[in-house]
C-alpha cells in the first residue's frame, strides 16, 4: 500500500487537551520555473483577429498559457469600431476540468484590455462577439493570476518569493471552496520569466474542529 502522495482526509493530531484532537494541516510548496512563470502576453493565446461583423468561435491557431493562468482579450484596430461586448473562453483548469468565463465588457469606442479571474491550464475555443465595426480587432492572450492547486476555504498563503527573494508585499489570493480554478494568486512583482515560490496550507477542511 503507497502512502505518496499524502492525503489529509480523516488525519488528525492529538492535542495537550484530554479527549481533543484537531485536523491535521500540511504546508505545500508550489514551484513554477522560468518557463512557468513568463512575463504576462496580450497577444499570447491569439494574436489579433478582425472583426467580420458576426460572432467568431475561434478553435484553431490557439496557443495555451505556459501555466494556468487569467486570460486576457484587448481591443484594438479602430477605436470607433469597438463595441461594449464580452469575450467567453472555454478550456480546461490545471487539473483537467472543462472551464469556461466570460470576461468582462469591453468599453465602447475605447481601445484596452479586460482580464479574467479564474485560471485556464488549456484553451480550445474562443467566443467573440460582433464588434460595432469591421475595423476592430480582438486579441486573446493571458495574465499574471495564478493558479494555486488546492480547493481552499479562505487564504493560507504564508510566503510567496519571486526568483528567490520573499516578497515584501502580501500576495493578491483568492480562494474558493468548490471550484479550483477560481483559487489563485497574483504575486504583487510582475511575472518576467523569473522561478516563483509559494508556500500555503492545506488541511482536511471538512472536520470537526475539535472532539
Amino acid at each position: 500500500m503507497s502512502f505518496y502522495p499524502k492525503n489529509l482526509r480523516g488525519r488528525r493530531f492529538q492535542t495537550d487537551v484530554p479527549g481533543i484532537s484537531l485536523p491535521a494541516s500540511e504546508v505545500v510548496h508550489l514551484v513554477l520555473d522560468e518557463h512557468q512563470a513568463v512575463a504576462s502576453n496580450p497577444s499570447g493565446v491569439h494574436a489579433a483577429i478582425a472583426d467580420t461583423g458576426a460572432e467568431q468561435t475561434v478553435t484553431a491557431n490557439l496557443t495555451s498559457p505556459p501555466y494556468a493562468r487569467n486570460i486576457t482579450a484587448t481591443a484594438g484596430g479602430t477605436a470607433a469600431d469597438i463595441g461594449a461586448v464580452a469575450v467567453t473562453v472555454y478550456g480546461a483548469d490545471v487539473a483537467g476540468n472543462p472551464l469556461s468565463e466570460t470576461l468582462p465588457a469591453f468599453t465602447a469606442d475605447t481601445a484596452g484590455t479586460v482580464a479574467g479571474q479564474k485560471t485556464f491550464a488549456t484553451v480550445n475555443r474562443v467566443v467573440i462577439p460582433a464588434h460595432d465595426g469591421t475595423g476592430a480587432t480582438t486579441a486573446i492572450g493571458f495574465g499574471d493570476v495564478l493558479a494555486l492547486r488546492s480547493r481552499l476555504p479562505y487564504d493560507t498563503v504564508l510566503l510567496s518569493f519571486h526568483n528567490h527573494e520573499r516578497e515584501a508585499t502580501e500576495p493578491t489570493v483568492a480562494t474558493d471552496p468548490d471550484e479550483l480554478a477560481a483559487n489563485t494568486i497574483k504575486l504583487q512583482t510582475a511575472l518576467d520569466g523569473q522561478p516563483v515560490d509559494v508556500w500555503y496550507m492545506v488541511s482536511d477542511w471538512d472536520a470537526p474542529s475539535g472532539m
